[in-house]
């Protein structure tokens, strides 16, 4: 059973995955590493103190928390080292409004303060990690970067580091803690040297694929990012929006505009083709995905294989492989974004009614591709019950304005930019 008491310094020691909770040291291991899950209700902090001698004078390392959120406290703490005596002397990895924040301030003098746009306040479980090398800070999640800065003070950039503390944070006008965190921090560890990637998702206990990273680094970074979606009439949106915003046009409004000013110069463009088929868009490939010079490529198809005669499963398979391979292939090896087909009322529509089995074969397309797979055809029916949600459909197969807002939501939030203040992801559809 988990704690859920005060863990101050006596308690330290008992929680500590090491004896008495001291630092240490063995081939490169960490030199601190509580493994002890601790559940914190947003009022009460763990104090390894003890242990922050040991990560005072680091100039480089690896800071590595794995935690899950009960909440959505506007700064949550997972782990600061500080001077208690004085105030804002400080090195902390914490949430900010879900979003993960690094910062690092020397009586009040900020000398790195980062924030990415990903959101990690989502109840799921997170590995998420800072690395600080002799050319760069590196933020990662599950495993992979998503935010870099060629600036990169450690714990040795700020003086006087006796406090060392997970869930809370320790300065002199704030004695008894702050930006306290509310839900379960599974782990918490510090390297002195910079831990690679292979060994950053050996950490993790749900790893993300290097797409998730690569799309992550897209949103959080000010580069512009040409993203592109393209499938059938679904992602088409003709017609069965009934006016509304199509699942592609909501992305465009959350990323070009509802992420900030710099967003803005990103590009979002829609090459679905009504009545498209995996075979189509293999062979039109270059002026539906090459010719736009894409940084990520969202495909979403397999609705009309499942009715065209010689496009069943396995013929599916090929051309989604094949479509991979033509993505990883352009310059620049576009991440990739493949999304399973929506269920369809099998009353209607019971040529379609074995989809299912197109949205396993892009699953394991997917894996096989190491692509993010959203899997919209399972989520419609795990959010009704098993049965097909038919009012997200218009006409039995295509998704009306209810559900292009569903498929651009279980987006957004698979890719972590979910926001209870966006008009995106609150919007309603009578």
């Amino acid at each position: 059973m988990r704690r859920r008491s005060v863990l101050l310094a006596a308690g330290a020691a008992a929680l500590s995955g090491h004896p008495a909770g001291r630092a240490f040291a063995a081939t490169g291991g960490p030199l601190v590493d509580h493994r002890t899950p601790v559940d914190l209700a947003g009022r009460t902090y763990v104090d390894l103190s003890s242990s922050a001698g040991a990560v005072a004078p680091l100039s480089t390392g690896t800071i590595l928390v794995t935690f899950r959120t009960t909440s959505h406290n506007q700064a949550m703490t997972l782990i600061s080292a500080s001077d208690p005596s004085a105030p804002s002397s400080n090195l902390t990895l914490n949430l900010t409004g879900g979003a993960l924040r690094f910062s690092v301030r020397q009586k009040g003098a900020v000398l790195l303060d980062v924030t990415t746009r990903t959101r990690y306040d989502d109840g799921r479980q997170h590995t998420v990690a800072v690395t600080v090398s002799g050319t760069r800070t590196l933020v990662h999640a599950g495993g992979q970067a998503v935010f870099d800065t060629a600036t990169r003070p450690f714990f040795g950039s700020v003086s006087g580091l006796t406090a060392l503390t997970l869930g809370g944070n320790l300065d002199s006008d704030h004695p008894s803690g702050e930006w306290f965190f509310t839900g379960t921090i599974e782990r918490a560890a510090v390297w002195g040297r910079v831990l690679g990637t292979e060994e950053l998702v050996a950490q993790c206990p749900r790893p993300v694929v290097a797409d998730h990273g690569r799309i992550s680094t897209a949103l959080n970074s000010n580069t512009p990012a040409t993203w592109l979606f393209t499938g059938d009439s679904i992602t088409h949106g003709a017609l069965h929006t009934n006016g509304w915003r199509s699942y592609p046009e909501h992305w465009t409004e959350r990323v070009r505009w509802e992420l900030g000013k710099p967003k803005n110069r990103d590009f979002v463009i829609d090459s679905g083709v009504s009545g498209a088929t995996s075979a189509e868009l293999v062979s039109y490939f270059g002026e539906r995905v090459t010719a736009f010079s894409p940084k990520v490529v969202s495909i979403m198809i397999g609705t009309n294989d499942i009715a065209t005669s010689g496009l069943g499963p396995e013929k599916y398979r090929a051309h989604l492989l094949s479509l991979a391979g033509s993505v990883r292939a352009l310059p620049g090896s576009p991440a990739l974004v493949l999304r399973a087909p929506n269920p369809v009322d099998p009353a209607k529509w019971p040529a379609r009614v074995n989809l299912s089995q197109y949205a396993q074969v892009m699953s394991e397309v997917a894996a096989q591709q190491e692509a993010v797979f959203v899997d919209h055809y399972n989520d419609w029916l795990a959010g009704n019950g098993g049965q097909v949600p038919l009012s997200l459909l218009s006409d039995g197969l295509h998704p009306n304005e209810r559900g292009h807002h569903r498929i651009a939501l279980k987006m957004i939030e698979e890719l972590q930019i979910f926001d209870t203040g966006s008009r995106v992801c609150t919007l309603s559809v009578p």
